[in-house]
């Protein structure tokens, strides 16, 4: 028996490019919320993107080395 494939119709998705919970990673709080520093939730906590592509609040990063999600060195994304 052979088969002879006449039309198709190819499916795709797609899905942001954003954090799986969209909430940080080290606070657990929403994004667009703020962090547990701030009082406001605004432009005084940004968001910060690594070069591995995770995302933090900007307060709750300060001082880290590395990524807390998987241990790289951390390098904000420019």
């Amino acid at each position: 028996m052979k088969v002879t494939i006449t039309d198709w119709k190819a499916v795709a998705g797609w899905r942001w490019d954003v954090p799986d919970d969209d909430v940080c990673g080290i606070c657990r709080s929403a994004f667009d919320a703020c962090c547990p520093s701030c009082k406001i939730p605004g432009d005084d906590c940004p968001l910060i993107w690594g070069e591995c592509s995770h995302v933090f609040h900007m307060h709750c990063l300060l001082n880290q080395q590395q990524c807390p999600m998987d241990r790289r060195p951390w390098v904000t994304a420019s």
